[in-house]
């Protein structure tokens, strides 16, 4: 960037000489007229030099005002008895309104696929004029789309417990969105309107009020009001009702719209092909595939292992590549996004496995093959296959350390959290939403 811009100040005083008729390598004349020309033409170059120091000098200090702010963010964050995704949200959320925190739709995508969030240094306030704004922007849910929170950007805000929720049913398989969708269908009439929705909030403030040892003193009904919600300390819920971005799309602006299981499964499929798409696309840089290394490298960017460990997978993948003939052919999107939905199956691979591993024997390519097109339904293809193995096949036997691969996959799909129940459905979500309440990670 520094250089375009002092080759850019070359080229106009260039210009500046073309213009008045003074050659590039000539030589200084008494006469004054030049040396006038000289002189307004050293004070231009002069300005510019200095313009240019100057917005060096403050770029950098701005590059260090934001990290010292995040440096001094994550010591605040570290002294706090929160959970893992708590602390994420509080991370990345960059819009705040009465006192709650919001991320926007860009915000979520980034938590998703960024170590750290973007520089800023602080948080927008929201008054109720731009929360209107950005009422009118929101889409109606026929007009949902895989690009969805990527047009929206920050033009949206999403709740803690919608970032819950989202973030459980993206690593789970379709079969997940039932009952993602029957837990909120509380009468049962397989349509969830936007009372049924709140439910959401209700639970985190249940939650919150037994860690805190607070009495719930609301009258159950099946209206959930603000008078249902806690004032929490570090703005993960206010008491009052926002209809926030997914509200309005499920909902519309006025509220009185019905959600139905086709609208809900598309939404969550476009959501998950988004996220991955723009996970891709970090490593794609806007191409087709991406290298076999690149591959291997986002299997292994959310795991718990070390940093030697990594480059020992990451080794032996790149001498299994060159000993192989010919350029290797890179993985596509498409290759990417049904390895991704079969980690979204991954606990019915491991019980398709289980007679693998009560008789502790290794898992050959056509057995692991023939185990995902089960689970999913699709094939994996043969290159994809065949890299997966040169990444975990330890001796290069052609056979897979079952335990070590399910271990590492999980870890992937969680994206570094960890997964507290092995229950399935309503009460499965009660129990994990508890859970990142009250244990502190």
């Amino acid at each position: 960037m520094n250089f375009s811009k002092v080759l850019r100040y070359s080229i106009q005083l260039t210009r500046l000489r073309k213009i008045n008729n003074i050659p590039v390598g000539r030589r200084f004349s008494t006469d004054s007229h030049l040396l006038r020309q000289y002189s307004r033409i050293a004070g231009i170059t002069g300005a510019g030099i200095l313009s240019f120091i100057v917005y060096g000098l403050t770029s950098n200090f701005k590059a260090y005002t934001y990290s010292k702010k995040r440096r001094e963010d994550d010591e605040y964050l570290s002294g706090l008895h929160l959970t893992s995704r708590e602390k994420r949200f509080i991370k990345f959320a960059s819009v705040e309104y009465h006192g709650q925190l919001y991320m926007t739709p860009q915000d979520f995508l980034e938590s998703f696929v960024d170590e750290q969030p973007r520089a800023r240094l602080k948080r927008h306030v929201m008054t109720d004029k731009d929360l209107e704004e950005i009422r009118d922007k929101v889409p109606g849910l026929k007009k949902g789309s895989s690009q969805l929170f990527r047009s929206l950007r920050d033009k949206g805000i999403i709740s803690y417990t919608e970032y819950l929720f989202l973030l459980s049913v993206l690593t789970k398989p379709q079969s997940g969105f039932r009952i993602a969708f029957n837990m909120f269908d509380t009468d049962g009439n397989h349509r969830v309107d936007k009372n049924e929705f709140l439910v959401m909030e209700k639970i985190f403030s249940q939650s919150w009020k037994d860690k805190h040892g607070v009495e719930d003193n609301t009258v159950d009904t099946n209206k959930i009001g603000a008078e249902d919600f806690v004032d929490d300390a570090q703005g993960l819920q206010k008491k009052h009702l926002v209809d926030t971005t997914l509200i309005v799309h499920f909902f519309g602006k006025k509220g009185d719209n019905v959600l139905l299981y086709e609208d809900f499964r598309n939404f969550m499929e476009n959501l998950q092909t988004e996220v991955l798409e723009m996970e891709f696309q970090q490593f794609a840089k806007g191409g087709d595939t991406i290298s076999e290394m690149d591959f291997a490298k986002i299997l292994l960017r959310y795991t718990h292992l070390d940093t030697n460990l990594c480059d020992t997978y990451l080794d032996r993948l790149l001498e299994r590549i060159k000993m192989d003939k010919g350029i290797p052919p890179g993985i596509s999107f498409d290759e990417f996004k049904v390895f991704c939905q079969f980690l979204n199956n991954l606990e019915d691979f491991t019980i398709a496995m289980r007679m693998y591993t009560l008789a502790d024997h290794p898992i050959s390519k056509d057995e692991f093959h023939r185990a995902v097109k089960i689970c999913t339904g699709t094939s994996l293809s043969k290159h994809l296959v065949q890299t997966v193995f040169a990444i975990f096949d330890e001796d290069g036997d052609g056979q897979l350390s079952y335990r070590e691969f399910i271990a590492i996959m999980k870890d992937r799909l969680n994206r570094g959290f960890k997964s507290y129940t092995k229950n399935e459905g309503w009460d499965a979500f009660k129990i994990c939403l508890k859970h990142e309440i009250k244990t502190p990670n």
